[in-house]
């Protein structure tokens, strides 16, 4: 249960600074709000983008998979989802330094901002919280009933004995009839 608890709230964290990072600053003091998506496929441009239009959609989705995930108890729904916000921002990284031709951090505040860190933290932290988490259990199964012990619908068999019937018994129709004993009844 620990295991469960704490996994669920890495993985909270991990999807909350996932879709908090577009809202800080990503390269140069530029947001991650402003990239548009189409830009990691074909280049970094100027070109603004509208909040719905930008690389907020695929974090908020990995965000949205990792609620799925901790729903149903699914190990590996929350580690898409860490892989997810990892491979978006990696591919970021990878298409920013395409375009300035390398990837530098000064103390100035040029360079990659918090939102990158943010945002490779945040999947870093799905991961982690993937490996924690317990994940749902097989059920398990129905006990199966002993073999060597009868039930009341199993007949007779061997090494089981037929009920007892006395030898000397007379044939049903060579019996007396029933008399009452003689005497008082015992008490």
């Amino acid at each position: 249960m620990v295991r469960n608890v704490l996994g669920s709230i890495l993985a909270l964290a991990g999807a909350t600074a996932a879709v908090w990072s577009p809202f800080r600053a990503w390269y140069d003091g530029r947001h991650g709000s402003t990239y548009r998506i189409d830009d990691l496929f074909s280049g970094i441009s100027a070109t603004k983008a509208q909040v719905a239009g930008s690389i907020l959609l695929p974090f908020a989705f990995a965000a949205l998979v990792t609620l799925v995930g901790l729903i149903l108890r699914s190990r590996i729904l929350v580690a898409v989802a860490g892989l997810i916000t990892l491979g978006f921002a990696i591919l970021w990284m990878v298409r920013q330094g395409q375009v300035t031709g390398s990837l530098s951090v000064d103390s100035s505040g040029n360079g990659l901002g918090q939102g990158v860190a943010m945002a490779l933290g945040g999947g870093l932290a799905l991961l982690l919280a993937a490996g924690l988490l317990p994940g749902r259990r097989a059920a398990e199964p129905e006990p199966r009933p002993r073999s060597d012990v009868p039930t009341p619908d199993t007949p007779y068999e061997a090494p089981y004995e037929a009920p007892y019937e006395p030898r000397h018994a007379l044939p049903a129709d060579e019996q007396p009839p029933y008399e009452p004993p003689d005497g008082r009844p015992r008490a």
